[in-house]
C-alpha cells in the first residue's frame, strides 16, 4: 500500500497538495495510479482542501497521529516556515528517517537553499542536493530555440525584479542589464510585466522579439510569443499570475542569424583535424 504522506500550514490548496504529492511520486518514478492514499495530521484532515485533492486523485484520506507519523520510514516536507522544515529534519534524522525537501523551482537561483543547508550544517544534520531542470532551460525547449546565437547575443542574464521577500540590490536593475543587449531571462516577475516593458522599450525597443511561457515542462504548460511593444496586451488576453519566465532579446526573433563556426567543414578542432 502506498500513502503519500503530506504536512503543511493551514489554508493550503487543494493544487498544492496535489502538485507535491505528483512531484513526490515522480521522485521514485511512481505513477499517480499506484498511490493509495494520502496522510496528514489528524486535526488538518478537516481542511477543505485535503478531500478535494484526494478526490482529484481517486484515493482515500487518511489523518495520522504524530505517533503514525514516527513510524513512517520517510518524509516529505511541503511548504512550512524555516523553523519547522529544520524541525522536522531533525526530528526525523533522530528517528533514523530520511527526508526529502522539494522545491518548487531551481535550487540554484531564489530557491533559499542556503539559508536551509546552513541551518542543517549548524545541527550536524547529513544531506546531498538533487539539482532540477532551471526554469529558463525549460523555457528555452519549450520555444524551441537557444538563448545564444552568433553575433546576436552571447550571454544570458537570469535575474528578477524586486519583491516583498527580496529587493534588489544597487546597480542589479532591467536597465542595466539591457544596456547589455544580452538575453533576459526574467523571473518572478509576471505580475509587474507592464513596469518590465517600460524599463526595456528604450533599450530593446518596441519590435524586439519577447516570450512569456507559462509552467514550463508541466502539462498545462503555456508559451506565448510577441514583440516586447505587444507582450503585455497578449498575456492580458490570458491573464498570468505566477510561475511564469519572461524572456526578451534577438534571438527570439528565430532563424535569422548566422551559422556558428562549431560545426563548420573547415573549422580545425583537437579531435577532427583536416587535412
Amino acid at each position: 500500500m502506498i500513502v503519500a504522506g503530506v504536512g503543511c500550514r493551514r489554508e493550503i490548496s487543494a493544487d498544492e497538495i496535489e502538485r507535491v504529492v505528483r512531484l513526490a511520486l515522480g521522485m521514485f518514478q511512481l505513477p499517480a495510479e499506484r498511490l493509495d492514499a494520502i496522510a496528514t495530521e489528524s486535526d488538518k484532515a478537516d481542511d477543505p482542501a485535503f478531500p478535494e485533492a484526494a478526490r482529484r486523485l481517486s484515493v482515500k484520506l487518511m489523518g495520522c497521529t504524530v505517533d503514525d507519523l514516527d513510524r513512517v520510514a520517510g518524509a516529505v516536507l511541503t511548504p512550512r516556515s524555516l523553523d519547522e522544515i529544520v524541525g522536522e529534519c531533525q526530528r526525523a534524522t533522530d528517528l533514523g528517517h530520511d527526508v526529502a525537501r522539494l522545491h518548487s523551482g531551481d535550487l540554484s537561483i531564489w530557491s533559499a537553499m542556503g539559508e536551509q543547508l546552513r541551518r542543517l550544517e549548524l545541527a550536524g544534520i547529513p544531506y546531498t542536493v538533487t539539482p532540477g531542470v532551471p526554469a529558463f532551460a525549460a523555457a528555452a525547449a519549450a520555444l524551441g530555440q537557444e538563448q545564444t546565437c552568433p553575433e546576436l547575443a552571447q550571454t544570458v542574464v537570469l535575474t528578477r525584479t524586486s519583491g516583498r521577500a527580496s529587493a534588489m540590490p544597487a546597480g542589479e536593475d532591467l536597465k542595466a542589464y539591457a544596456a547589455t543587449g544580452a538575453t533576459l531571462a526574467i523571473h518572478l516577475s509576471i505580475h509587474v510585466l507592464d513596469k518590465v516593458v517600460a524599463e526595456l522599450l528604450p533599450h530593446y525597443g518596441a519590435d524586439c522579439p519577447a516570450a512569456v511561457v507559462y509552467r514550463a515542462s508541466w502539462p498545462d504548460e503555456c508559451v506565448i510569443r510577441s514583440t516586447l511593444g505587444s507582450i503585455a496586451a497578449e498575456v492580458a488576453r490570458q491573464p498570468i499570475e505566477r510561475t511564469a519566465l519572461i524572456l526578451v532579446g534577438k534571438v527570439l526573433r528565430g532563424s535569422d542569424f548566422r551559422d556558428s563556426a562549431l560545426y563548420d567543414a573547415a573549422y580545425q578542432r583537437r579531435f577532427r583535424g583536416r587535412a
